[in-house]
């Protein structure tokens, strides 16, 4: 008789004894900092650790609604992301996990003659950097979201779609868990529930932080932290032109797939796409408050419900499953933050606003670019936190905030 064998569960990741120093301290497990570290760990710099004062994509990257796109509106912005959506393209097999990557392609719907123009600029843009995009009618419109109103009978009529075909979703917790399994792989310390309670700076360098599990010691720390930016930097005394919104979404039971495009109206506040397990995904612009709540309101789900109706009313008698919220920092330019700052060996990387998640694979290699070469990349040279007071703006609203 064979004696019973007990196993260890398998894990993605393994936990580790928190040291007492690393060269480099990440403060925020989400998308962003397990990329950068995981990219800090391909250029040989392996003693990292990401600190998380929840679980590993507790935040935005866990609440975010997956869209990837690179059809932004300033020359900064799409350059960005457009190599942003490159790397997205080809993660799965550099990862070697399925990150469910989807390119159906993305409207922007125009209701408005000043809207059609807009679009046509950012077409413009777009192509003029290597990014598909156009702008398309009602006609073509019609062909790639039957299900679409496109009558005369809505408030706003849809005039005109800005057409992105490399646009998609993509899973947004298997990316954190594909990034947090090769980082883990390649010697990061991953410390989940550790709670960074103040970050530690001595004659205008960083020395380390501290936790509520222990002092770590580091002569580098970055600030990845989606909705807490501010509160994180004015732990190290930098100050942030960053105001935190929240931001809701719903899903709606599952449907048979039938939505096979993402859809974007500025006019009226919504975004709205289908997820792989067919519930349809709807979303809206940030709050108009400031707060730090992320609980779902009754305002919110009745208005963005009307919305969607006004676009698809064979959603009428569909239930609604479940919503949720998050936390965005936007900045006054809607463009994020990203590098150096006054306090040496501080860096960051936030105000990211409503589209941090698309950004994700480029937040990576830049930031990690910038440690390793002590040089800042040209990507993100236009998205330091000095533009604010040298007014070197890179306003991003047109293509931004309801986009998604």
């Amino acid at each position: 008789m064979h004696p019973i064998r007990y196993f260890r569960p398998w894990r993605m990741w393994r936990r580790h004894e928190m040291k007492d120093a690393y060269d480099v301290v990440i403060v925020g497990g989400g998308a962003h900092g397990l990329a950068i570290a995981y990219e800090l760990a391909k250029r040989g710099i392996r003693d990292v650790a990401v600190l998380d004062k929840s679980y590993i994509g507790a935040g935005g990257s866990g609440r975010n609604t997956t869209i990837v796109r690179a059809n932004y509106r300033t020359p900064e912005g799409v350059a960005f992301y457009k190599e942003s959506l490159r790397l997205y393209e080809q993660l799965a097999q550099e990862l070697d996990y399925n990150l469910l990557l989807s390119q159906e392609g993305h409207l922007t719907l125009a209701h408005a003659e000043r809207a059609v123009i807009v679009a046509h600029e950012r077409a413009e843009v777009n192509r003029l950097l290597g990014v598909d995009s156009r702008v398309i009618y009602p006609d073509e419109i019609a062909k790639l979201c039957p299900e679409l109103d496109l009558s005369t009978h809505p408030d706003f009529p849809i005039m005109a779609a800005l057409y992105h075909p490399p646009g998609g979703v993509i899973r947004h917790d298997a990316v954190v868990w594909a990034y947090a399994r090769m980082a883990d792989r390649m010697g990061v310390h991953i410390h989940q529930g550790t709670d960074v309670t103040d970050i530690d700076v001595r004659d205008g360098r960083v020395t380390g932080v501290r936790t509520n599990r222990g002092d770590i010691a580091a002569g580098i720390v970055i600030s990845a932290v989606a909705g807490w930016t501010s509160e994180v930097c004015r732990m190290a005394g930098v100050e942030t032109p960053i105001v935190t919104h929240p931001l809701q979404a719903f899903v709606t039971e599952p449907l048979k797939p039938f939505l096979d495009v993402i859809l974007v109206s500025a006019t009226l506040h919504v975004y709205i796409s289908q997820t792989d397990r067919g519930e349809v995904l709807i979303g809206s612009e940030i709050e108009p408050y400031t707060s730090y709540s992320q609980e779902s309101t009754l305002d919110f789900l009745e208005v963005t419900a009307a919305h969607s109706l006004e676009l698809l009313p064979m959603l009428g008698k569909v239930k609604l499953m479940r919503a949720w919220g998050g936390l965005c920092d936007v900045t006054p330019d809607y463009s994020p933050i990203m590098g150096l700052t006054d306090v040496e060996g501080f860096l960051i990387d936030g105000g990211w606003g409503t589209y941090g998640f698309k950004a994700t694979p480029i937040v990576g290699v830049t930031m990690a670019d910038l440690i390793a070469d002590n040089q800042v990349p040209d990507l993100i040279a236009p998205f330091a936190l000095e533009r604010f007071w040298k007014r070197e703006l890179v306003s991003e609203i047109a293509a931004a905030a309801v986009s998604h």
